[in-house]
């Protein structure tokens, strides 16, 4: 990969995580916890959210290392569920609104990419949007903290093994890196699958 393929990639990853947070402070905002709001986070200004190691550092050493998956993370949006509109969901509301707005680009950019005609080095650009934004989505609907898909989980289980996920979702949330450190092993035993996963879905979505 050249280095302003590879630097592109890295600003197409931090804009979408960055729209990805934005959206938690959103959904949370709307729901009735202000937290986000106050502390200047529901801004698309990439400064605020930016992360040194998930922000820059993680997407730029998977992609100069042409890793077969990639992915990378703002700092999280800061909410109080305590503040949020009572309801089993609500946290899970929040926490899925992050990964569906990165699905929302990559659809709403398939359909740019399918019905458009637009030269060689533009589609492949959109394409490349479109396979970051599937990526992220289906990489934080992992079920294990701190990824949002463990909140989302919760909410689906019956309410007796939601209690007894709680409970380990817990641990693993006051403990972040143990966390990451599953997530990142299953990566790296699944790393390829998932990646070829992505970029079927990601075609399928371009209509390439």
């Amino acid at each position: 990969m050249q280095i302003t393929d590879t630097l592109f990639l890295v600003v197409v990853l931090i804009f979408s995580a960055v729209v990805h947070e934005v959206m938690h402070g959103v959904a949370a905002d709307r729901l009735g916890d202000p937290t986000a709001r106050y502390a200047g986070r529901l801004t698309l200004n990439p400064i605020p959210h930016l992360d040194p190691v998930g922000s820059i550092i993680l997407p730029l050493m998977l992609a100069f290392s042409g890793s077969p998956f990639f992915f990378a993370w703002a700092k999280p949006v800061p909410y109080n569920p305590y503040n949020l509109r009572p309801g089993r969901f609500s946290e899970a509301i929040v926490a899925a609104a992050g990964p569906l707005s990165n699905l929302a680009i990559a659809l709403l950019t398939g359909l740019i990419t399918r019905f458009a005609t637009l030269p060689a080095e533009v589609s492949a650009v959109l394409v490349l949007i479109i396979v970051v934004n599937v990526m992220l989505f289906l990489f934080n609907l992992i079920p294990i903290p701190p990824l949002d898909g463990s909140k989302i989980l919760s909410a689906l289980l019956p309410r007796s093994l939601a209690y007894e996920y709680d409970k380990l979702r817990f641990r693993l949330e006051s403990s972040p890196f143990l966390g990451m450190g599953i997530v990142l092993v299953i990566i790296l035993f699944f790393g390829t699958a998932f990646g070829n996963f992505v970029f079927s879905l990601a075609s399928a979505i371009a209509g390439v």
